[in-house]
C-alpha cells in the first residue's frame, strides 16, 4: 500500500508498505483524507525528534476496515476521525479526564508497519498519510456520515488543538479580549473557538496581509499585518486593546513571539503557548510582570478529550457554527506529497489536505 516515508534523511512517497491485521482493542482504518500539519515538517527538519524509518500523518479521517476483540463503539463501515491519543483510560490522568496527561499517550512509539519485512514506526500513534493505519480503539472516533472526510480530518488535530485551547485550556468566556498570533492551521481554529466562546474583540496578527480576509472569516474582529508595522506589533494591538488582552495565543513556534505575547496581557490575563519550537529554545520575560496576576500556560492538543470534543465539533459544523469546509485550502494526491509541502513552507495553505 502507499504511503509517506521519513527514513531520517528524505521523504519518500513508497507503495510497498504493509500494515498488519488489529489486535485485541485496535481498529483498523482506510485513510480517506488527512491533514498536513507543520509537525509532520517539524520530524523532517529535526524540530520534533523522532526515530526513523517513521510513516508520517496524524491528522485524518476513514472508514473502519476492521477491529479487534473487544472493540464496540466502532463497526466496519463506520466514518471515524482519528486523535493522537493512544491513552490507556486506567491511569489516574485518565480517571481525571485528562488523556493528553496519560504517559502511555506520550512518546512510546509503535511500529505496526512494515517495508521489505523491516518494521516501520508510527508517528504519534496514528500514520495517517498511509492508505491504512491501525490505532487504538480510543483513537477511533465514530463521526456523522454527513461530515465530508476531507474536512473531518482536520479535526483531529488542529480544530482539537485550536478550538480546545481556547475552550478546555484557556477557558475564554463571554465578553473576553483575544490576541491569536499567527493564522495559520492552528491560529485560525484558535479564532473560531474564541468566536464559538463568545470573546468580544478578537485580534488577529500575522506577517501574511493575505490573511486577513480568511482570519476575519473565522472570527477575528481586528487584523494586524506584522509585515507593515514591522516592530510595532505591541503597539498596534494596543491601539485596540490599550489595557492588553484577557488571552493571547502564541501559534508560531517562536520564542521571540512568546515574549510578545506576555508582554501583551492585561491584568490576570493569560498567554497560552501552542507553537512548537526547538526543544532546547529558551523564552525570555519580564517575571515582575506576572504579579498583576497573569500567566503562561502550555497546552498540549488542546487539552482535549477526543471520545467527547470530536463529536462536539462535528455537531457544532453541522450546525453551522464551526467552519471546517474554509479550512481545507487545496487537496492533493498523496503521491503529490512534494506539491503539498512546498505550498504548506510557503504559507499558501491554511490546511492542504492529503487524498488516497
Amino acid at each position: 500500500m502507499r504511503g509517506v516515508v521519513f527514513d531520517g534523511k528524505e521523504v519518500q512517497v513508497v507503495d510497498d508498505l504493509e500494515v498488519r491485521e488489529p489486535g485485541p482493542g485496535e481498529v483498523l482504518v482506510a485513510i480517506a483524507a488527512a491533514g498536513l500539519c507543520h509537525s509532520d515538517l517539524s520530524v523532517v527538519d529535526g524540530t520534533i525528534p523522532f526515530p526513523a524509518p517513521v510513516v508520517l500523518g496524524h491528522e485524518g479521517a476513514g472508514v473502519v476496515e476492521a477491529v479487534g476483540e473487544g472493540v464496540g463503539h466502532v463497526v466496519p463501515g463506520d466514518h471515524v476521525a482519528l486523535s493522537t491519543l493512544a491513552n490507556c483510560g486506567a491511569c489516574a490522568q485518565c480517571d481525571r479526564g485528562r488523556p493528553t496527561m496519560c504517559r502511555k499517550a506520550i512518546g512510546r512509539p509503535g511500529r505496526p508497519f512494515t517495508r521489505g519485512g523491516e518494521p516501520v514506526y508510527q508517528f504519534a500513534a496514528n500514520s495517517a498519510f498511509a492508505e491504512r493505519t491501525v490505532v487504538k480503539a480510543v483513537q477511533a472516533v465514530k463521526i456523522p456520515p454527513e461530515v465530508p472526510l476531507t474536512s473531518a480530518a482536520l479535526i483531529g488535530c488542529a480544530v482539537l488543538t485550536g478550538v480546545g485551547a481556547v475552550l478546555n485550556r484557556a477557558r475564554v468566556d463571554r465578553g473576553d479580549t483575544v490576541v491569536v498570533i499567527g493564522a495559520g492551521g492552528i491560529g485560525l481554529n484558535v479564532l473560531q473557538g474564541a468566536r464559538i466562546a463568545g470573546a468580544l474583540t478578537i485580534v488577529a496578527v500575522d506577517a501574511n496581509p493575505d490573511k486577513e480576509a480568511v482570519a476575519r472569516q473565522f472570527g477575528a474582529t481586528h487584523f494586524v499585518d506584522a509585515s507593515a508595522v514591522g516592530g510595532g506589533v505591541p503597539d498596534a494591538v494596543r491601539a485596540v486593546l490599550p489595557d492588553g488582552a484577557d488571552h493571547v495565543f502564541e501559534c508560531v513556534g517562536s520564542t521571540a513571539l512568546v515574549r510578545q505575547a506576555v508582554d501583551l496581557l492585561g491584568r490576570r490575563g493569560q498567554a497560552v503557548l501552542l507553537g512548537m519550537p526547538a526543544p532546547d529554545a529558551e523564552a525570555s520575560f519580564l517575571p515582575a510582570g506576572l504579579f498583576l496576576d497573569k500567566s503562561i500556560l502550555g497546552c498540549r492538543y488542546g487539552a482535549a478529550r477526543p471520545q467527547r470534543d470530536v463529536g462536539l465539533y462535528a455537531a457544532l459544523y453541522l450546525s453551522g457554527r464551526l467552519l471546517l469546509d474554509e479550512l481545507v485550502t487545496r487537496t492533493y494526491e498523496v503521491s503529490d506529497f512534494g506539491r503539498a509541502v512546498d505550498d504548506a513552507r510557503a504559507g499558501r495553505l491554511s490546511r492542504g489536505v492529503l487524498t488516497f
